[in-house]
């Protein structure tokens, strides 16, 4: 029997801060934010980094570049777990982890380019927390499992389907694909990428329930 994470209904930014773990002098900090495209994962990161001046990084840096995806036939699965660099961000994470005494920079993703750029992310000595997030941290595969070895905490991020699916929309739209398009994309890639995301929520410390959210932001 596979035991289900505490679902924690949160409204407010100051509930979310109510469920970060103690902080352990001199000691660094993974925490991980989980969930399907558009459920709010890097909403819910950069909150929290925000408030207590935690690092921000997000796992997205590790798409593979479009020229690769090209030469393995992935360009149109592009955001499935089989276009990114897992082992690449796990070890990452552990360099983090050893907390050296320089900065660590790590790529980001430019949503108008849609590519990977190097050294984007300073993640600074100071940094008692560093918040991590994306869409397959608790995958169970060999891969995602080296990423979730290198997190203290991995929270999981839920909400309504119907409102993810228009928040998505709404975003694919923004970013340059017609209405028809961004449907074509939700159904034939983010909905099985979701179904495979939802699937690994047991694996997470916590489930955390955006529905009743009271700010309304934008989520991604």
């Amino acid at each position: 029997m596979v035991d289900v994470p505490p679902v924690e209904q949160v409204r407010t930014l100051e509930d979310l801060l109510a469920l970060l773990p103690s902080p352990v002098d001199g000691q660094r900090f993974l925490l991980g934010v989980a969930g399907s495209p558009g459920a709010g994962k890097s909403t819910v990161a950069q909150a929290l980094a925000e408030a207590v001046g935690a690092a921000y990084l997000p796992m997205d840096g590790y798409h593979l570049a479009d020229v690769e995806l090209a030469r393995l036939h992935l360009l149109d699965r592009k955001g499935h777990p089989d276009t990114f660099d897992p082992y690449g961000f796990a070890q990452l994470l552990g360099r983090l982890r050893q907390r050296p005494a320089h900065v660590v920079y790590a790529p980001a993703f430019d949503r108008v380019l849609e590519q990977p750029l190097a050294g984007a992310v300073p993640i600074a000595p100071s940094a008692d927390l560093v918040i991590t997030e994306g869409n397959y941290l608790l995958l169970d595969q060999p891969s995602w499992r080296e990423v979730r070895r290198q997190l203290d905490e991995v929270w999981f991020v839920h909400v309504e389907d119907n409102l993810r699916r228009s928040r998505l929309l709404e975003r694919h739209i923004r970013f340059g694909k017609s209405e028809s398009q961004a449907r074509d994309w939700i159904r034939d890639v983010d909905e099985p990428n979701a179904e495979q995301i939802q699937a690994s929520r047991s694996r997470a410390n916590r489930v955390i329930d955006l529905s009743s959210w009271q700010a309304a932001p934008t989520l991604t």
